[in-house]
């Protein structure tokens, strides 16, 4: 059986970072294929590497997450999204959800957090 594999979108490198490592749990079996820090990146990464699961942030540059996440659902309509924000409000994250975003993690998460919305979202 194939890896899973993981795109991992946010403008934070400390964040891309962690994601990336937490990904790689013995638990989970996902690889890392992609790494953007911003929306327009991400669609080209996206094109390129055909990823299983994204993490995305909604604050970014050059192209912003909700755009984004319009955008990957037609590049690539499989794939199942994780967003991860800063922003608390819960209309954010319903807002996600309706453009197709598949979960929703706070920021701050912790390691265990983000082990488990990644195995949500293969589930």
């Amino acid at each position: 059986m194939n890896a899973v594999t993981l795109m991992v979108v946010d403008d934070s490198m400390v964040f891309r970072n962690r994601i990336a490592r937490l990904a790689g749990d013995a638990r989970l079996g996902v690889k890392v294929v992609a790494q953007a820090e911003n929306g327009l990146e991400a669609i080209h990464q996206a094109r390129q590497h055909r990823p299983d699961l994204v993490t995305m942030d909604l604050t970014m540059p050059e192209m912003d997450g909700p755009a984004c996440l319009e955008a990957l659902r037609t590049v690539l309509p499989g794939a199942r999204i994780l967003v991860v924000s800063a922003l608390s409000d819960r209309s954010t994250a319903l807002r996600a959800m309706a453009r197709g975003a598949h979960g929703f993690l706070l920021k701050p998460f912790s390691d265990e957090q983000m082990v488990e919305s990644l195995q949500e979202l293969m589930a």
